[in-house]
């Protein structure tokens, strides 16, 4: 075997061994957390560290429990759920009816200072998020807008607009602008183009974008805190499961079936758009 025979075998069996490992690195929590809303309490207590769990003795009490409403003795995950896909979708869809025109503006149009709005766009993004907590705070106390789901998605909107711009430029600059020069021949307006034209060649980037928004304004917490936390009724479901991280009262099982409950959407929207996701975020990388 010659010597580069032998390095392409050689790499190929570390490229699999690698891929194994980060799989099990990654799969191994979400496993057990599963396992372990899957299991009775007692057994729980009894031998934690079981790593397998028979279908048999599998219990969906746990999930019953986290679901069932608060006012029937539940956690109310179920109000929860619905809240913050309320709250995710809205910010999703206005956060993109927001970015693509914002960044066909600043790919396509001429205007002072072009070349550096966009950088503002992703400096703003930069700011931490704590630092805007306290100014957004009183200002949406002012305006009667804390402790209403319409507050916070417009809080998600702010945060999410810069960076979502910055993404969607870096795909739009890669399409050619003559397929917008000969659509302006057929006729088509500014808005036409946009919609006929460049939307269809930037569903990838579109699609990454979505899916980044939503999963920002899924898992958020921070806000979700700051507006909600008088309003249980209104509460997302990253209040949900802090509510029952911080108690003691409540069961590891419970808490992990709600740690499922939060995780689960996620994931689910991730394997249906994967490859659109990577399309998009790869996307503008290299032109052509």
């Amino acid at each position: 075997m010659d010597r580069g025979a032998f390095e392409t075998r050689l790499f190929g069996v570390l490229r699999r061994i690698v891929i194994a490992v980060l799989v099990v690195v990654t799969v191994f929590p979400f496993l057990y957390m599963l396992l372990l809303s899957l299991r009775p309490i007692e057994e729980v207590l009894q031998n934690p560290g079981k790593l397998w769990v028979a279908p048999a003795e599998w219990t969906v009490k746990t999930y019953q429990e986290v679901l069932t409403p608060a006012g029937s003795g539940g956690q109310g995950f179920l109000r929860f759920l619905g809240n913050s896909a309320m709250v995710s979708v809205a910010a999703t869809v206005l956060t993109l009816l927001v970015s693509i025109p914002g960044a066909y503006a600043v790919t396509r149009l001429r205007f002072v200072g072009r070349r550096q709005v966009h950088f503002l766009f992703l400096a703003v993004y930069l700011f931490p998020s704590i630092l805007l907590a306290i100014p957004l705070f009183v200002l949406f106390t002012r305006l009667g807008l804390r402790g209403s789901l319409a507050g916070l998605t417009i809080v998600y909107i702010a945060q999410t607009v810069p960076v979502s711009i910055y993404m969607l430029r870096n795909y739009l600059s890669t399409i050619p602008q003559s397929l917008e020069e000969a659509a302006a021949v057929d006729g088509y307006s500014r808005l036409q183009t946009i919609r006929k034209v460049i939307l269809p060649l930037a569903a990838p980037a579109v699609m990454a974008n979505a899916l980044y928004v939503f999963m920002i304004a899924w898992n958020e917490f921070l806000f979700a805190l700051l507006f909600l936390l008088e309003q249980p009724s209104k509460w997302t479901v990253s209040l949900g499961l802090s509510r029952l991280s911080g108690s003691i009262e409540v069961p590891s099982t419970i808490l992990m079936a709600g740690s499922v409950v939060l995780t689960v959407p996620i994931v689910v929207l991730f394997f249906f758009a994967e490859r659109k996701l990577v399309e998009g975020l790869t996307s503008g990388a290299e032109k052509g």
